[in-house]
């Protein structure tokens, strides 16, 4: 049957300021520090390569076909990779002039004081990586010891499972926010959101700053105009930020325009606090991308 598909033109409106901590600034690329350089490390099935910087807390900054070697992600900064990020009560921090709350996350600061890997152990016969980390704060740069982050990767056929995990043991923060599950930064190349609705495919081009929007299938794609693109499937996850950033449109790894995506959950942190999750990507034809997260779900 022919997929049915709807354009969406008007911007979603955001929620109330004190849930949505998207609405002060996105991590727009404003950082002075550019994230090209550092060592990596890759896992290759023959079919998918993902790749994590070992120099920015081993965060996801390569996902590619194993034939072409294209990497559909956006690495310009610290801010931007596939990673970890979480958001508490403001705490007199600021960000390049911008009052800013407690934001720990896993590639390191705006300033570019990288994070620190703990641990890093790699078996490439069974395409799976682990890592441990101590991030530091988005906007004062400091270390955060009180939230320490792990991730497991493993790759199946043409889909990346990722696990993340943080444990919290920081003071208490006192209201619930959005938390990005994960955040995703694409290469703005690929500008077409495409997600289900009510069993109909919707597609919108975001815009600046944060819109969001719901998805029935639990699962997002960034798509080129041949319909071509990453897929990202957090489960149980509907909610979801998005925008583009246009930058000096420059597109690319290292530009600084870049399509931005992250499922969304709404989580206090206080201490005990323990967020795991795990998410899915994978890379090919939107007819490709629904069909393997359908299997996903099924699973």
């Amino acid at each position: 049957m022919k997929q049915l598909l709807i354009t969406i033109a008007a911007v979603v409106s955001v929620c109330n300021g004190e849930l949505n901590v998207f609405g002060d600034a996105g991590k727009d690329s404003s950082s002075p520090t550019k994230s090209t350089k550092g060592e990596w490390e890759y896992l290759d099935n023959g079919l998918i390569r993902i790749g994590v910087n070992k120099s920015r807390g081993a965060c996801i900054g390569f996902f590619g076909d194993s034939k072409t070697k294209r990497n559909v992600l956006n690495h310009y900064d610290h801010g931007r990779f596939i990673q970890q990020s979480y958001y508490g009560d403001r705490d007199g921090s600021n960000w390049n002039g911008k009052p800013w709350r407690y934001n720990p996350i896993q590639g390191g600061s705006w300033q570019g004081k990288d994070a620190r890997v703990l641990e890093l152990r790699i078996n490439k016969n069974n395409d799976s990586l682990y890592a441990k980390i101590e991030p530091r704060h988005w906007a004062d740069g400091n270390p955060c010891p009180e939230a320490i982050m792990e991730q497991w990767i493993t790759l199946e056929d043409s889909v990346a499972n990722v696990r993340f995990k943080m444990t919290y043991r920081g003071k208490d923060h006192h209201m619930a926010r959005h938390q990005e599950m994960p955040a995703v930064f694409v290469d703005a190349a690929l500008k077409n959101l495409i997600y289900a609705h009510q069993g109909k495919l919707v597609r919108r081009i975001p815009e600046w700053p944060n819109e969001l929007g719901n998805t029935s299938e639990d699962w997002i794609a960034y798509v080129d105009e041949k319909d071509w693109g990453i897929g990202i499937h957090t489960p149980g996850t509907s909610q979801f930020t998005c925008y583009r950033f246009k930058g000096n449109g420059q597109s690319g790894p290292h530009g600084s325009a870049c399509s931005y995506v992250a499922p969304i959950q709404t989580l206090r942190l206080h201490q005990g606090k323990v967020i795991e999750y795990e998410f899915f990507l994978t890379l090919g034809s939107l007819k490709d991308i629904r069909r393997r997260f359908k299997s996903e779900l099924a699973k």
